[in-house]
């Protein structure tokens, strides 16, 4: 088979991914936490501060619905977020991060924070970084347009 840059690009993505939620679950067991996985350590910190609906997450974060509600009914079980109807709407549960989560969310931005750190002074350097970004960025576009484009057949 004949491998192209965009689908080389393809397999990257796919890689870099599976070894970010390694280098994340490494933190984890680290850190001895157990009780959360490191996909839905990832749904949390994407909620930060904020306070949504699984709809909002699912939304903002671009992960799967049905696996946003999993995951956030797991999130709850184990204490990490926090469940409350919406004050507007009686039919919309809002979630928030507890305690618990919040310390979690802290430890991940401590881990980005040392990982940038160790990037600084290498090759890795902000412009090539944002130079990655706006790529991703294109490529992104241009596969939304291309489910658009599927979506009109």
């Amino acid at each position: 088979m004949i491998t192209t840059p965009y689908y080389e690009a393809i397999q990257l993505i796919e890689r870099l991914h599976r070894h970010f939620l390694d280098v994340l679950k490494v933190e984890l067991d680290k850190k001895g936490i157990q009780d959360i996985n490191n996909v839905q350590s990832m749904i949390l910190y994407n909620i930060g501060d904020d306070e949504m609906t699984v709809g909002e997450l699912t939304i903002r974060g671009y992960y799967l619905g049905s696996n946003v509600s999993y995951n956030v009914k797991k999130m709850v079980e184990n204490g990490y977020l926090v469940q409350e109807r919406s004050v507007h709407d009686k039919r919309s549960i809002r979630v928030k991060l507890s305690d618990k989560g919040l310390d979690l969310k802290n430890a991940i931005s401590d881990m980005f924070k040392r990982h940038e750190a160790e990037i600084e002074g290498s090759e890795l350097t902000d412009d090539r970084l944002n130079e990655v970004s706006e790529t991703m960025k294109m490529l992104e576009r241009f596969w939304a347009q291309q489910t658009n484009f599927a979506a009109g057949f």
